[in-house]
């Protein structure tokens, strides 16, 4: 992994006026390494971290996108449905502690909230965001499928049909929100193919190992 390092979550943090008195990253690294996750790792950020250097000039405040998703599945328990208002509240805990600008906060948060992918987002940020922890479901097909296996495997205690029917729920809300974006910056993925949510129904597709 390039981007997930410390020195570029420190250069992240720097260009928002922070110096962290702790070492917030070991702190992030441990929650991403939990034995539980199986995409949602510090691989899936570094991945997203990536595309955000791909795509910065889409940015309107570059360094809060970032942070946004160093923290955006810091909190990851597939028992709850508030893990992204935790992520939210440990990013604005930890940035206020550091005494960053309050505004600066505030959009830290709305950012990773958008990323319940409930509804279509008007902030250029917010879009751009949403577009990169989305574009998982644009790419090739071997991909997307070892992406869904490994989300099956995070949620391995969920009896089979009834696994099969949220996620065919669960992705039909991610493609619709991605359609309902006026986007004012390039697509990052290539358009998910609506015949990926049948492949969800398939338990060879994505059963665990």
């Amino acid at each position: 992994m390039k981007c997930f390092t410390a020195p570029n979550l420190r250069t992240s943090l720097a260009a928002l006026g922070v110096r962290p008195s702790r070492d917030i990253f070991t702190d992030l690294a441990s929650a991403y390494a939990a034995p539980d996750r199986h995409y949602h790792t510090a691989r899936h950020v570094d991945a997203c971290l990536a595309q955000v250097q791909r795509y910065r000039a889409f940015a309107q405040q570059q360094a809060e996108v970032e942070i946004a998703l160093w923290f955006h599945d810091a909190i990851y328990d597939t028992h709850r449905s508030d893990n992204e208002q935790r992520s939210a509240e440990w990013a604005s805990e930890f940035l206020s502690s550091e005494r960053a600008d309050p505004e600066c906060v505030s959009r830290v948060h709305a950012l990773i909230m958008a990323t319940r992918h409930k509804a279509a987002v008007e902030d250029l940020d917010q879009q751009l965001l949403v577009d990169i922890d989305l574009g998982i479901l644009g790419q090739p097909r071997s991909v997307f499928d070892d992406y869904d296996a490994a989300i099956r495997r995070e949620y391995h205690w969920v009896p089979w049909h009834e696994y099969a029917e949220s996620r065919v729920a669960v992705l039909s809300e991610f493609l619709d929100s991605r359609t309902s974006m006026r986007r004012r910056h390039c697509t990052i993925a290539s358009k998910p193919p609506r015949g990926r949510i049948s492949r969800a129904r398939s338990p060879d597709s994505n059963k665990p190992d």
